[in-house]
């Protein structure tokens, strides 16, 4: 009878390391092909990163904040870009705010509209686009701009036009 249990006790044993192996080797499997999967979705990812911070620095280039000539051309002058850029685009936004007919934007609005300012590009240390709007109609402008010694910022239209309404 001894002999019979340790026999039992042998084979189940058997059978648990039996067990326990497969059962094992089916997670690690599992496991790998999880590990595989986010492996290619980070090759995945980072080819993305890639593209979009090549596609950055194409933007980018006319912009400036990353002119270093432009900087130079500023801090020479005595200004820290850092504020001025922020006033210059303030001083161009406060245009909006004048009554009547927008003193930069060269087209009148729509009826009961006004001409406003949406979105300011400095593309240099002396140039700038922008778009505008009356809500209906829209278009983009093409401006350079000067600042003097008091601060002070002049804005000078080049170019202008109009999208055609649909």
């Amino acid at each position: 009878m001894k002999q019979q249990i340790l026999m039992y006790i042998c084979v189940f044993s058997i059978l648990l390391v039996i067990f326990q192996y497969v059962n094992s080797k089916r997670l690690i499997e599992d496991k790998d092909k999880h590990i595989e999967s986010y492996q290619q979705k980070i090759i995945k990812n980072k080819d993305s990163i890639a593209i979009l911070q090549d596609e950055n620095l194409d933007l980018s280039h006319f912009n400036l904040e990353r002119n270093e000539d432009a900087i130079s051309y500023f801090e020479n002058k005595g200004y820290n870009v850092s504020e001025l850029i922020p006033y210059i685009k303030d001083q161009l936004y406060e245009t909006n705010e004048v009554r009547g007919e927008h003193p930069i934007v060269p087209y009148a609005a729509s009826e009961g509209r006004r001409m406003l300012i949406n979105t300011v590009k400095l593309l240099n240390h002396k140039w700038i686009i922008a778009d505008f709007t009356d809500g209906q109609i829209w278009g983009e402008i093409f401006l350079t701009y000067e600042v003097d010694e008091n601060k002070h910022v002049t804005f000078h239209v080049v170019e202008s036009f109009l999208y055609p309404l649909n």
